[in-house]
């Protein structure tokens, strides 16, 4: 079993997801650079958690 992600986390990565859909890949290195080229987030630990939570979505295709 996984670990479950914090609500802020889902809400941020499909609000990302929703206003930039051809941005992100399933990839979680790209997904990551895109983030930080975005510059949303200072936090690295948060920045980790919403491309990983964006590579999930981007998998499944739950956006």
């Amino acid at each position: 079993m996984g670990r479950i992600k914090p609500k802020f986390v889902k809400i941020n990565a499909r609000r990302l997801l929703e206003g930039h859909p051809d941005k992100f890949s399933d990839s979680f290195e790209h997904n990551k650079q895109v983030i930080k080229e975005m510059q949303i987030i200072s936090s690295k630990k948060i920045m980790n958690q919403l491309a990983g939570y964006i590579t999930r979505l981007v998998k499944r295709k739950e956006f």
